[in-house]
């Protein structure tokens, strides 16, 4: 996504900061997510190396995603597909991606990590861009600050004293423009 661009809502200053995985549990996971046709293509060339990071009663490819499928300008095929969601009691919403871990992460940033690439090679590009969203020109943007904060389980907190959203999304906005 080297032609980044970015809405000029990522030059304010807010009071919030980042989530803490440890506190939220990957709530952002309740609904699963939407993922490049080709990154998943290479999710599945890799099921051997991601299997041991999944749950155990998740670890068959051929049902880690459903059937569902759009057009998207935003990823390189033109095309994404959904994850599976699955039942899940003990997650926020009572369910969940099918790659999210007992200990809240995705098994394919683990298995990333563990393949030696950068930790988010395999994470879709929406769970990357998650909490910021698309505009309707494609910039990257973040929603209301009142809207964020509010939210149960929300991937933002607030903080004393204010920073650039672009400074509080710096790592995700530079993968971004170099990957």
């Amino acid at each position: 996504m080297s032609d980044l661009k970015l809405n000029s809502r990522l030059d304010d200053f807010e009071p919030m900061q980042r989530c803490e995985l440890d506190k939220c549990g990957g709530a952002c996971c309740l609904y699963g997510a939407w993922v490049d046709e080709g990154k998943k293509k290479e999710i599945l060339s890799l099921a051997e190396d991601i299997i041991p990071h999944m749950k155990e009663k998740h670890r068959k490819p051929g049902e880690w995603f459903d059937e569902r499928k759009e057009e998207d300008a935003h990823v390189p095929s033109g095309v994404v597909v959904h994850t599976r969601v699955v039942e899940d009691g003990s997650h926020y919403g009572g369910t969940a991606c099918i790659f999210l871990r007992e200990d809240a992460k995705c098994a394919l940033q683990v298995s990333s990590e563990t393949l030696g690439k950068h930790p988010w090679h395999l994470k879709p590009f929406y769970c990357i861009l998650h909490p910021l969203d698309l505009d309707e020109e494609g910039r990257i943007t973040l929603d209301k600050t009142e809207e964020l904060l509010g939210e149960e389980a929300s991937c933002l907190r607030p903080r004393e004293g204010t920073t650039a959203l672009k400074e509080i999304f710096k790592e995700e906005l530079d993968y971004f423009r170099n990957h």
